[in-house]
């Protein structure tokens, strides 16, 4: 394997301490790579079009704009075993609403404008509830962390304490994060409820430029397939990054993300012309 360029937005500093550890793991295996940090997706996806890294750790947004900007031509690597099959969650107060609909003309709270998860994808899930866009609703978003597409969470976390104060009728959370908010005393579970829930979509992926050979992108499929959760050391990795296991990326999972791009009438071309 040739030595590969991977990029990594820093969300958050330990991004930086992860991709430190994930050289070395892979200096033991007998290869090299080289992490490149952005501050946010868009310019990862600039050097990723451009061949100035080989390959990035993207976010479902960021996947999607490599998809279209490289003309669906672009190649995937692996993702992690917790990266499939999320769901968002749309939380009410418990007992004030019966169903999706009753939630026309109220206020309905979102995370940042680019979180696939707490504003994207719900926006699309109302959509096919029969509730439009700015029409039916009034939209309140937290932007926290524009960019970063969701990977902080602060905004979708700030709306659901909204929705819990009474400053916003609804909320969307990502199916994880309300069990975190559930456990850590955030939310109450005997004061709200799950309203509905999204279909299933996947989140972050491995995307290579086109130019990298089908060899190099298996041989750096395989060795991050090598790391061990029992191994004390991965583990830490592991940890660090949210997964228990490394596994085949796949395609089918961003069927959502796509729709509400579409829907909203090419979002990541507006929203990558401001940023």
């Amino acid at each position: 394997m040739k030595k590969l360029k991977i990029g990594a937005v820093i969300y958050a500093p330990r991004v930086t301490v992860i991709w430190e550890m994930i050289e070395e793991f892979f200096k033991e295996n007998g290869a090299e790579i080289e992490g490149v940090f952005f501050k946010d997706y868009k310019l990862q996806v600039d050097a990723l079009v451009k061949g100035e890294i080989d390959g990035a750790w993207n976010s479902p947004l960021a996947q999607l704009d490599a998809n279209l900007r490289l003309e669906g031509k672009e190649k995937i690597g692996c993702m992690r075993d917790t990266d499939r099959d999320k769901k968002t969650y749309l939380v009410v107060k418990k007992n004030k609403f019966n169903s999706i609909s009753d939630l026309k003309g109220k206020t309905i709270g979102f995370g940042a404008i680019d979180s696939p998860q707490a504003r994207l994808i719900p926006i699309n899930f109302l959509h096919k509830n029969g509730l439009e866009f700015g029409k039916d609703y009034t939209e309140k978003r937290f932007d926290i962390g524009v960019g970063l597409h969701g990977d902080h969470v602060g905004g979708e976390k700030d709306s659901m304490i909204a929705m819990v104060n009474g400053e916003v009728d609804a909320t969307f959370c990502l199916d994880k994060n309300f069990q975190a908010w559930a456990k850590d005393g955030t939310i109450d579970e005997n004061d709200v409820e799950v309203l509905g829930k999204t279909d299933n979509f996947d989140h972050c992926i491995f995307t290579f430029n086109p130019e990298v050979s089908d060899e190099d992108i298996e041989a750096f499929d395989d060795i991050m397939f090598k790391m061990d959760y029992n191994n004390e050391k991965e583990k830490e990795i592991m940890d660090l990054e949210g997964l228990k296991k490394w596994i085949p990326g796949r395609r089918d999972g961003f069927k959502q993300i796509t729709e509400a791009n579409e829907y909203l009438g090419n979002f990541l071309k507006g929203f990558n012309s401001e940023q």
